[in-house]
């Protein structure tokens, strides 16, 4: 039993009484004692008190309140509510020497007075009447916390992740047979299954107010062409066999064409899903797709164009005019001679004399893993295994800057330049008019008809030079955003390569051997890997 403390009113004195723990109980705290003392509004010694407390550890103490005659005290408590208003704690303090008891039945009748209507612990109170144990926090009263509900999820059953990258061999060369960006599917196939929302249960506090679960979102499946959807709206399932994918929240699949070869025997191919080629695409000829492009052989001086990847397992020989664009990635065993541009990354195990743009990261560090000659450019960080030659072909890599972005720069200052020259020869036609007038020069209606075309004209035109110009600097703002995008070469680096990071760029002087370039206090920089 904790220790506890009694009033003792007496004819002219009144005094407190201590009592000391027994067994495992808590002693006697002088916060309790001031605490009631005060409630009860009797004054006492302190530092006197603080002793007679510190006593009561072992043995019974008894220090005197006063002379003045009291009533005595009934048991008592002190109610604490939680700042929820979902607890009630009390804790009861002994009556006076002759004072009395409280009941259970009060003592619950008492709480629903003070407000506390719901959840009161009948077994918690009558504990405490059957077996007093003072200066003990007790839970009388709980209210009841609202069950929260769940949200609505889908689960997709294919890979929806479109940043996931091809597998590399040992040898490090890229394994075309598992490049895990194709999401293949077969007729039956179950595609994605909806998690319905599970509504929650409302609660309540003390007082009986209902406490509302927090809303739970609701979802529907989206889908397109070529999908069944269950009777319950809950499960799509795949009516054609083709490649199954996740565009803006909506699943659809594209049947795939596939053809042997893409050459005189076809023509040009144009097709709304994905295209598989089990051969090569012959010089001058087009292929461009909604979905993925995959050519299992060579691609030579073609163009393709595709919705998602570009993926071509035994690499592009572009002879200058070939072009790859990719809304998705591109993957290659090789490019050489060929202009690439993919909204996401590029995968190749070598880049010979082409201009390549991502949008993500450009990886070139597979068996042969080298950068020679041309431009590659990535919004990401480049990895390469050799870049540049000894022979000194000019290679050019550029990262952190978006190629979309520099390419408008180019254009607009191509426009600005030509406007320019066009002033130059309209604007002294216009002085040399605006001269003659002022003479007192008469102009035919002709000659008056070409001025105003004229200063039509001039007045565009500097319109125009001045739109385009506050267009690049808020271009130039937007390309100075990534300074931390890095240049990995695992092997070598060879002299006359220039390595641009954002708007700064340094040409390697001498060979370096395994080395990271970045961008430090507004240079160019070379770091070991």
């Amino acid at each position: 039993m904790n220790g506890y403390f009694r009033l003792v009113n007496r004819e002219g004195a009144s005094s407190l009484k201590l009592f000391p723990p027994t067994g495992d109980g808590k002693p006697v705290d002088v916060g309790d004692v001031v605490e009631y003392l005060t409630m009860k509004d009797y004054a006492c010694d302190l530092p006197a008190l603080k002793r007679a407390v510190e006593r009561a550890k072992n043995e019974k103490q008894e220090i005197s309140l006063g002379n003045e005659t009291r009533f005595p005290e009934r048991e008592c408590y002190k109610l604490r509510i939680g700042p929820d208003k979902m607890r009630a704690f009390v804790k009861f303090y002994a009556a006076s020497e002759g004072g009395e008891n409280m009941t259970a039945e009060e003592m619950m009748k008492d709480l629903k007075l003070r407000g506390i209507k719901c959840g009161i612990r009948t077994e918690a109170i009558e504990g405490f009447f059957a077996k007093r144990n003072y200066l003990e926090e007790i839970l009388v009263a709980e209210g009841r916390e609202p069950v929260q509900g769940k949200h609505a999820f889908i689960e997709y059953k294919f890979n929806t992740d479109k940043k996931v990258k091809p597998t590399l061999k040992e040898d490090g060369s890229v394994d075309f047979f598992h490049l895990n960006i194709l999401n293949h599917c077969n007729k039956g196939d179950m595609l994605a299954v909806l998690h319905p929302e599970v509504q929650g249960e409302p609660g309540e506090d003390l007082a009986g107010n209902r406490i509302a679960p927090a809303e739970v979102r609701k979802e529907t499946l989206k889908y397109g062409r070529n999908i069944e959807i269950s009777k319950d709206r809950t499960v799509l399932t795949a009516q054609a066999d083709g490649h199954v994918e996740l565009v803006e929240g909506s699943v659809f699949v594209s049947d795939e064409l596939m053809v042997e070869n893409v050459d005189n025997s076809t023509g040009n191919i144009d097709y709304e899903g994905n295209v598989q080629i089990n051969g090569n695409v012959a010089t001058n000829f087009q292929v461009k797709a909604k979905g993925d492009i995959v050519v299992k052989g060579v691609v030579e001086g073609a163009q393709l164009t595709a919705g998602g990847n570009i993926i071509i397992a035994r690499g592009m020989n572009g002879m200058g005019r070939g072009v790859l664009k990719a809304d998705g990635n591109i993957v290659a065993k090789f490019l050489e001679n060929a202009t690439a541009e993919a909204e996401g990354y590029v995968t190749s195990e070598s880049i010979l004399h082409s201009r390549v743009t991502a949008g993500g990261e450009v990886n070139v560090d597979g068996r042969r893993g080298f950068i020679t000659g041309g431009k590659v450019s990535a919004r990401g960080n480049i990895h390469v295994k050799t870049l540049g030659s000894e022979m000194g072909a000019d290679t050019i890599v550029e990262v952190g800057t978006d190629p979309k972005l520099k390419a408008r720069i180019n254009q607009l200052q191509k426009q600005i330049g030509e406007d320019t020259k066009l002033l130059q020869t309209v604007q002294p036609t216009l002085l040399s008019a605006k001269q003659k007038l002022a003479r007192g020069a008469k102009l035919s209606p002709e000659q008056i008809q070409q001025v105003q075309s004229m200063a039509a004209l001039n007045k565009q035109k500097i319109e125009a030079i001045a739109a385009a110009e506050s267009e690049i600097e808020e271009l130039h703002k937007q390309t100075l955003g990534s300074s931390d995008t890095v240049v990995f070469v695992k092997g070598e680096v060879y002299p006359g390569t220039r390595i641009c990071i954002g708007d700064v760029s340094m040409v390697v002087q001498k060979t370096a051997h395994y080395c990271r370039f970045i961008r430090e206090r507004g240079d160019v920089k070379m770091a070991p890997l």
